[in-house]
Parts: C-alpha cells; sequence; structure tokens
C-alpha cells in the first residue's frame, strides 16, 4: 500500500475508505489508474473493514474476491470505500466500490465482493 501511495482515510465499525493520488507509476497505457490498483485498494478496504469486527487479537486473510470493471479510472484520485454486509463469527462477507475523482466529480468505476477470514489468536501486531 506505501508504494501505491495508498492512504487509509476513514475506519468505522464494518466501513473502511482507502484513497489513492495519480501518479504515473501507477497507471497503465492509456494513463488510467491500472485495474490492479483499484483491486489492491478494494481488498485492503475489504479487509479493514472487515477487521474492524473482529477481536483484537485476530488477523485478517482475503479468501477470495470477484471485481468487476465498469469504467477506466481516469481522474485525479481512486477511492475505495468498503462496507461489511455480514459478519459472520469465521467469515465476513464484503462489498467495496472503487470511485475516480476527476474535476470534483466521482465516477463509479469499479464494485468488488469479497470474502474476508478472521484468524483468532494470530494477531498482526510484532511480538
Amino acid at each position: 500500500m506505501k508504494h501505491l501511495g495508498a492512504e487509509l482515510v476513514k475506519l468505522e465499525p464494518g466501513h473502511a475508505e482507502i484513497r489513492v493520488p495519480f501518479r504515473l507509476e501507477v497507471t497503465q497505457q492509456h494513463n488510467y489508474f491500472h485495474a490492479g490498483v483499484s483491486g489492491a485498494i478494494a481488498d485492503s478496504a475489504c479487509g479493514y473493514a472487515a477487521y474492524t469486527l473482529m477481536p483484537a487479537d485476530a488477523s485478517v486473510l482475503t479468501v477470495e474476491y470477484k471485481m468487476n470493471l465498469l469504467a477506466p479510472a481516469d481522474g485525479e484520485e481512486l477511492i475505495a470505500r468498503a462496507n461489511v454486509l455480514r459478519s459472520g463469527r469465521t467469515l465476513k462477507i464484503c462489498m467495496a466500490d472503487v470511485y475516480v475523482r476527476k474535476d470534483g466529480a466521482e465516477l463509479h468505476c469499479a464494485t468488488m465482493l469479497a470474502t474476508i477470514m478472521c484468524l483468532p489468536g494470530k494477531s498482526d501486531r510484532p511480538s
């Protein structure tokens, strides 16, 4: 996430938002944000949203996701907003919508549905 320039800008129970500013290093051949960047921040936003509903000693792991690309991500900033749709004991079902901001307007450019696993007793914190 550091390499992409991604920043976690909002974190609430069951919700997370991650933003990436435009840089040529995160684009594809048409200078749109690369779909891999959309996928990375959507996956991470889903993970963070799920993590907010897990015990403090737990860790997260993505089990699967599916992403639909809806429009070219042509703009100044990429934004992933994720929400937990169902919070089970082990699995959290999450969705993330990805928007590209250009000239003050947001365009919905991708949607992800993800399954995130809770790994109890496996903290991400260094020991």
